[in-house]
C-alpha cells in the first residue's frame, strides 16, 4: 500500500506488563506532574492518564522518599513505571528495589563508571530496562567543540557513546531516547540514529511548549520521525496538564494511520453562516466521544445548508441552525431534532450505533 509505513526492525524490551520493539505497537506514554512523594495524588493522576489512554508512565524520583514511594504507587497503577533519575545512582538503585519496571538515565550525570557498573548490576538482576536520554541541552562541551554547536550528530554520538559504555559492562537491555526542542534537529538525529542501532527508540520533541505551540511541534516533529518507521514509544510533551499529552498522541498516531480505533471528530471552521455555538459544540462532541469504543469519523458542521455534503465522508454528524439540528450519516439526512437535543442525539446514535 502506498500510505503504509515500514517500520525499522528494533529489538524486544520488555517493560513491566508490555513490550516495545519489535514487531509491538507503539506505546504511548506520559509523565506525571506531580510530586512522587504524594503517593495518593500520583496514583489518582496516573489512573486519570490510564483511563484516556496512556500506556506507560514516567515518575520523577529527585529523592529517597520518592524512591520509596514508587513501592505504594505501584499497587495502585496497572500501566509499567518508569523511575526518571538525574544525578544521584543511588536512587537509580532504590527506585528499581522499590519497583520501578525501568528507569530513565543519562550516564554522564550519573558519575563514576562504579556508580554506572552499581546501577547495571542491580538492574541486570531483576532485569529491568535502562533508557538511556540524552537531551541537546546537555551535550557534552567536547561535541559542542567538535561540530562547532549543538548538532544532530552531536547529540547522536553523545548518545551512543553512552549506550557503548554500558554495553562494555556486559548489559544490553536499553531503549535510547535523544530530544531536542529543536524539530528539524530532532528529525535529524533520529534519522541518524536509527541507521547506526537496533535498540528501541523513545521519540519525542522535548520542552516543546505550550498547547498551541507544543502540539504543532511535535506533531510535525513526530509526524515526520514515525512516517520513516522511526519510534518504538512516544510522548507530546507539553506544558500543561499531562491528559492533553494523551489526546495529541492519540491523533498524532491515527492521522498516520497507526493506529486504529477511537472515534475521530472533524468540524468546519466556522463562517458567517454559522448560527451556533459550534466551537462550544465541537468541544463538546470531542469530549463526549472520548469513552466511546467505536471506530468511526463524526462531523460536526455549523449551519443546516451545507452541512450534510460537508460531514459526506464522515460516518455521522450533526449540524446546526437557530432552533433545529440535524442527524446526518453518510451525507444523508437521518433526522432532525431540536438545537438543545442535538448533543444527546449523537450520543444516543453513537450508543446503539451496531443495533
Amino acid at each position: 500500500m502506498e500510505n503504509q509505513i515500514i517500520r525499522k526492525t528494533t529489538r524486544e524490551v520488555q517493560i513491566g506488563s508490555r513490550r516495545i520493539g519489535g514487531k509491538n505497537p507503539i506505546l504511548i506514554q506520559s509523565m506525571t506532574n506531580t510530586h512522587t512523594e504524594d503517593i495518593k495524588g500520583t496514583i489518582a493522576q496516573i489512573q486519570q492518564l490510564t483511563s484516556a489512554g496512556c500506556e506507560i508512565i514516567r515518575c520523577a524520583v529527585p529523592t529517597m522518599e520518592a524512591a520509596e514511594a514508587l513501592a505504594e504507587i505501584k499497587k495502585g497503577i496497572t500501566i509499567p513505571l518508569v523511575a526518571d533519575i538525574h544525578f544521584d545512582y543511588r536512587l537509580a538503585i532504590a527506585a528499581m528495589e522499590y519497583g520501578a519496571d525501568k528507569i530513565r538515565i543519562n550516564p554522564g550525570n550519573i558519575g563514576s563508571k562504579d556508580r554506572i557498573r552499581a546501577v547495571i548490576d542491580v538492574a541486570r538482576d531483576r532485569k529491568i530496562p535502562i533508557r538511556v536520554g540524552v537531551n541537546s541541552g546537555s551535550l557534552e562541551r567536547e561535541l559542542v567543540e567538535k561540530y562547532h554547536g549543538v548538532t544532530a550528530e552531536g547529540i547522536v554520538e553523545s548518545a551512543l557513546d553512552k549506550v557503548h559504555m554500558i554495553e562494555e559492562l556486559n548489559y544490553d537491555n536499553l531503549v535510547i531516547s535523544i530530544k531536542s526542542s529543536d524539530v528539524m534537529m530532532c528529525v535529524r538525529a533520529h534519522e541518524l540514529i536509527a541507521d547506526q542501532t537496533d535498540y528501541p527508540l523513545h521519540v519525542g520533541i522535548t520542552e516543546s511548549g505550550t498547547l498551541t505551540s507544543g502540539n504543532i511541534k511535535s506533531a510535525m516533529g513526530l509526524g515526520m520521525i514515525l512516517r520513516q518507521g522511526i519510534g518504538d514509544t512516544i510522548r507530546v510533551s507539553l506544558t500543561g496538564d499531562p491528559l492533553e499529552e494523551i489526546k495529541s498522541a492519540k491523533i498524532i498516531l491515527r492521522t498516520l494511520g497507526i493506529r486504529k480505533g477511537g472515534i475521530e471528530v472533524v468540524s468546519c471552521p466556522t463562517c458567517g453562516r454559522t448560527q451556533i455555538d459550534l466551537i462550544g459544540l465541537a468541544n463538546q462532541v470531542e469530549t463526549m466521544v472520548s469513552d466511546i469504543p467505536l471506530d468511526l469519523k463524526v462531523a460536526v458542521m455549523g449551519c443546516v445548508v451545507n452541512g450534510p455534503g460537508e460531514a459526506k465522508e464522515a460516518d455521522i454528524g450533526i449540524a446546526g441552525g437557530i432552533g433545529e439540528g440535524l442527524i446526518i450519516k453518510h451525507g444523508e439526512v437521518y433526522k432532525k431534532v431540536k438545537e438543545e437535543e442535538l448533543l444527546e442525539a449523537l450520543r444516543y446514535e453513537l450508543l446503539h450505533w451496531s443495533e
